[in-house]
C-alpha cells in the first residue's frame, strides 16, 4: 500500500500540472491558438485530473477526514466545483472572449483559495 506522504506528493504534483495546463490552455484560448486543437491538449489534462481526483479520494480515506464532516474539506470540494464550472466556461462554453477571460481569471482566484484552504485547513484562510 502507498504511504500517505507519497500520495500527498503525487497529489501536489498533479495540482501543479493541472493548474499549469489550465493556464497554458487559457493563454492559448485568449490568442485563438490552433494548439488548443491538438489531441494531447484535449487528453493530457483529463489524465492529470483523474490522478488528482484519485489521489484526493485516497487521502480522504486514509486520513479519515471527510467532506461535510471537516469544514475545510467541504469548502475545498465546493470551491472545486466552482473552479470546474468556471474552467468549463473559460475554455469551452462561453461565447465571447470577454466572458472567457473573466471566467479564466475568476477560476484562478478560486484555485488560489483552494490552495490556501489546503495549506491552512481553514475554510476562511484569509480571515484573522
Amino acid at each position: 500500500m502507498i504511504e500517505y506522504s507519497a500520495l500527498r506528493t503525487l497529489h501536489v504534483i498533479c495540482v501543479v500540472a493541472s493548474y499549469t495546463l489550465f493556464v497554458v490552455r487559457g493563454v492559448w484560448m485568449l490568442h485563438a491558438s490552433p494548439r488548443l486543437n491538438q489531441r494531447w491538449v484535449r487528453v493530457v489534462p483529463h489524465v492529470v485530473d483523474t490522478f488528482l481526483l484519485a489521489s484526493a479520494i485516497a487521502m480522504v480515506v486514509m486520513s479519515g477526514q471527510y467532506p461535510f464532516v471537516a469544514g475545510w474539506l467541504t469548502a475545498k470540494v465546493v470551491a472545486l466545483i466552482v473552479y470546474i464550472g468556471l474552467g468549463m466556461l473559460a475554455l469551452r462554453r462561453a461565447r465571447t472572449r470577454g466572458v472567457r477571460l473573466a471566467a479564466w481569471v475568476a477560476a484562478q482566484a478560486v484555485f488560489i483559495y483552494i490552495v490556501a484552504v489546503a495549506l491552512t485547513r481553514q475554510a476562511l484562510p484569509f480571515v484573522g
